[in-house]
């Protein structure tokens, strides 16, 4: 299975914010849409960041209360490690293993095509595992 797949299934649609905006503009976003990473995109639609969970709380560690004016090019992660939707979802489990992330913006060739989590790599596994063992069940059945 493939990174495309996934996406087929969920949709392209991300949520983002712009590097000036403030930290705290960024948590309110977060908060509201009940997610764990907003994408950092300029003024030409471009990535230029992520800003994740863990981001926020190294902030907050740092500069306690005054972390919340930071503007988000302050706090985000860059460069944002990302992965082609031709990309399998095997693979895109050893990079977010390997680099400890939850969330991997989908690029391809230099689009941003949308963005996948850990949960919905281990929703496709799942559903992915769940069908093979039905369709054994079937074989052995007739």
């Amino acid at each position: 299975m493939f990174v495309s797949d996934i996406l087929q299934h969920k949709g392209t649609r991300v949520v983002a914010v712009t590097p000036d905006e403030t930290l705290a503009s960024a948590i309110a976003t977060l908060s509201a849409r009940r997610i764990g990473a907003v994408l950092v995109l300029d003024a030409d639609k471009s990535l230029v960041g992520i800003l994740s969970e863990r981001d926020i709380l190294h902030a907050l560690a740092r500069r306690a209360g005054d972390a919340f004016g930071l503007r988000v090019e302050e706090v985000m992660t860059t460069p944002v490690v990302t992965c082609d939707p031709d990309h399998t979802v095997e693979h895109v489990m050893a990079l977010m293993t390997e680099g400890r992330f939850r969330h991997l913006p989908v690029v391809q060739r230099g689009v941003l095509m949308g963005i996948v989590s850990i949960g919905d790599v281990v929703k496709w596994r799942l559903d992915e595992t769940r069908q093979e063992a039905e369709d054994l069940r079937q074989y052995i059945a007739t």
